[in-house]
């Protein structure tokens, strides 16, 4: 970024290897650094061409523009130009520069990015409604109502108080004015990286409070819209003012490690070429350079820097499979470092991000080296973020597909989309600003898979609760559970990155959350819509904190071999007209650890008073008895279909909900020996069911019938258990 205000009571002006900017593509030509102080003395006294051409004064605007956009219309910028000369001449900023440098810096910050010439054009005028007789009519008569509307956006935003008081709804309609169009938060961003670059200028503390709204508001803002280059530049100067002493002994590290004799990026660099050349992988190979911020958190993460701590390799590719060539062979050829290895081209991250991390080890002394490997368009967009993506309401051309990587509308990036889907139902300005200012504070985000395919990204720490309101919105009311990575799981329970979330739905649409899922709710579209739906319905206990159902018949779990005791509702039944066992005549009894029905593969052993108990083959009390060398006897199923099973059931806490469960089954003919049900656990709720069968082929029935009660997830068998358990 070379639109560069050096003030002399600045904290200094941030040298190139500050800003995180690559090293420019040999075939670019640099442009010269640009002395502001002689374009506003050109501003301010105008230019003897103006009419045959473009203001000198603008020229390197111009010849930035062209670079990203070499067949734009140019005159829209000229007449701007004029426009903005003209209305803030004789205007001075408090450095004493002619004001015309500001809008001036701006533009050229935005032409830097790639900004489409619309956006260059309200960035030209963005200060002219604010400071000068110039009218918003007036700028739509002259430029469209593209221009005008994003000249307002901005002239709202210059509006905005920043004090304690004024700060939560007038940031609320700064977003407001942001969320139809990116490009006035654009606009915002240059805005303010050119003022932070002539901070000095100001009182300190006036300073400081600049700074920490920056660095609270203004820098994650420039993060989830995926301007990484402002990004960064502004967090050295935040640092810069904020912490003047530990700047300064990073800058000296810096200093320091650019005057070495001998520089382990670049070895590395010239051996990863070597590598790529030999594969026939076309791939450009820079270096860097770490940010002053990025050095510090490093320094204070490691102690002491090596010279590869100071920067990290960037190497560009073509097409998306040309970087997982190009980690192929790094992988292959060099010692990667496996714990350092992020994939955000398959999974890209909520800003636009898109790009391979991995890290190798330096042979020779074991330095290790950071690579990001990502295609032109992924590093234009890793860049510049909203700004890439040019005109939202031009036509695409013809060489544009979906396959790019970038959105249907560039305008709504998904933190952005979401931004506005909650702030509109925030009951009032604190809850939105509140929930703001927690959601900026979240430095990584964690994307989580839904069954279907579909994905969700959520930030560190989210819950069930989020992710059900992140799919549903405010259908989530009624989600009484989830399964994460196929285990039922509570609400509560917080999600990592690539957990793969089912939530499960009640049956009721009026249901209502849970006041505990506050506690549990990271996001704001979680809390807003919890907090609302409560509001509304103060009266309700929500369904969710409803006790649980409580044992009805209190069973005991004896021994596997012991009699079972009947229950006096019960049927007796013989199980010798069950099983049939040789020799025949002996007692039979079906074993309760794994109950057997058919036809399920079985075997028989003898125990006291000539029993002889049945157990499933796969039974682990199986495995025991042969191992303490106890004989088997020989038993196969009769001509009976009844059976005897006990059924686990699992499922969330509601009211009437063993009513509907006893009755589901005994609609399917299913007679209840015993019934346990256990304790609740954050509302989750283990049932055990013993019952008599008239037919064992009614099974699979009996057990989809009580899968489809609302409430219970999960109803299976009882499973042999454990050896040594």
């Amino acid at each position: 970024m070379n639109a560069e205000a050096v003030n002399p009571t600045s904290p200094g002006p941030v040298p190139p290897a500050a800003t995180g900017a690559v090293t420019p593509a040999p075939r670019r030509k640099a442009r010269p650094r640009i002395d502001l102080r002689r374009l506003g003395r050109a501003a301010l006294l105008g230019s003897t061409t103006r009419s045959r051409g473009l203001p000198d004064a603008i020229g390197h605007v111009v010849e930035a523009h062209r670079a990203h956009h070499p067949d734009a219309d140019l005159d829209p910028l000229r007449r701007a130009y004029v426009l903005a000369e003209s209305s803030h001449r004789g205007q001075m900023r408090k450095s004493g520069e002619p004001y015309i440098t500001h809008p001036l810096a701006v533009t050229l910050i935005l032409a830097e990015l790639g900004a489409e010439t619309t956006t260059l054009t309200a960035s030209l005028l963005h200060d002219t409604v604010e400071d000068t007789d110039v009218t918003l009519d007036q700028v739509g008569e002259q430029f469209g109502a593209e221009v005008r509307y994003l000249v307002d956006g901005v002239t709202k935003l210059e509006k905005v108080d920043y004090g304690a008081a004024a700060e939560p709804e007038t940031f609320r309609k700064m977003l407001l004015a942001t969320g139809n169009d990116v490009r006035v938060m654009s606009i915002k961003l240059a805005d303010r990286l050119h003022n932070m670059r002539t901070l000095g200028v100001m009182r300190r503390e006036k300073q400081e409070r600049i700074a920490k709204v920056t660095r609270d508001v203004l820098i994650p803002l420039a993060e989830r819209l995926g301007v990484q280059a402002l990004k960064s530049e502004l967090e050295d100067l935040v640092f810069a003012v904020m912490h003047p002493e530990e700047y300064a002994h990073t800058r000296e590290l810096v200093q320091e490690n650019a005057a070495r004799a001998d520089d382990p990026l670049a070895a590395v660099a010239d051996e990863v070429r070597g590598v790529l050349r030999e594969a026939d992988i076309q791939a450009e190979v820079l270096i860097r350079p770490r940010h002053f911020v990025s050095v510090h958190r490093v320094s204070r993460k490691r102690g002491t820097l090596r010279g590869a701590d100071f920067g990290r390799l960037l190497v560009l590719v073509q097409e998306d499979a040309d970087c997982y060539a190009v980690l192929g062979e790094l992988h292959t050829c060099m010692t990667p470092v496996v714990s350092e290895f992020k994939d955000f081209i398959a999974v890209p991250k909520f800003n636009l991000y898109q790009s391979l991390h991995t890290a190798v080890a330096r042979a020779r002394d074991g330095q290790v080296v950071e690579v990001l490997i990502r295609t032109h368009q992924m590093h234009k967009v890793a860049e510049a973020g909203v700004v890439a993506l040019g005109n939202p309401y031009a036509q695409p051309s013809d060489d544009q597909s979906a396959g790019d990587g970038e959105r249907a509308d560039p305008t709504r990036p998904g933190w952005l989309s979401r931004l506005l889907d909650w702030q509109r139902g925030a009951p009032d300005a604190d809850t939105f600003w509140s929930t703001l200012r927690e959601d900026l504070a979240q430095d990584r985000e964690i994307t989580v898979f839904r069954p279907d395919g579909g994905t969700l990204g959520l930030p560190d720490g989210a819950t069930c609760v989020d992710a059900a309101y992140a799919q549903y919105g405010e259908d989530a009311h009624a989600t009484i559970g989830a399964r994460v990575n196929g285990r039922l799981a509570t609400m509560s329970t917080v999600l990592r990155d690539g957990d793969t979330v089912q939530l499960l739905m009640g049956q009721d649409p009026a249901s209502e959350p849970s006041r505990e899922w506050l506690e549990h709710a990271h996001t704001p579209v979680a809390r807003i819509a919890i907090q609302r739906r409560l509001a509304a319905h103060p009266e309700q206990t929500p369904g969710a904190e409803e006790p649980a159902p409580r044992p009805a018949v209190p069973e005991a779990h004896p021994h596997p071999d012991a009699p079972r005791p009947a229950t006096g509702a019960a049927p007796a039944r013989p199980a010798s007209a069950d099983v049939l066992v040789d020799p025949p005549g002996a007692t039979v009894r079906l074993a309760g650890c794994c109950t057997p029905v058919p036809p399920d593969e079985i075997t028989g052993f003898a125990v006291r008073g000539g029993v002889v108990t049945v157990h499933r083959a796969e039974c682990a009390v199986v495995t025991r008895m042969k191992g303490a060398g106890r004989a088997e006897v020989g038993v196969r199923w009769g001509e009976s279909t009844g059976c005897r099973v006990t059924l686990l059931a699992e499922s969330f806490g509601r009211p009437h909900l063993l009513a509907d469960l006893t009755e589901a089954m005994a609609l399917e003919g299913a007679e209840i020996v015993s019934a346990t049900v256990e304790p609740p656990d954050h509302q989750r709720v283990r049932h055990s069911y013993t019952v008599v069968l008239p037919d064992a082929a009614r099974l699979p029935a009996l057990m989809r019938a009580m899968r489809d009660v609302a409430g219970v997830y999960d109803v299976s068998r009882a499973q042999p258990q454990p050896t040594g358990a």
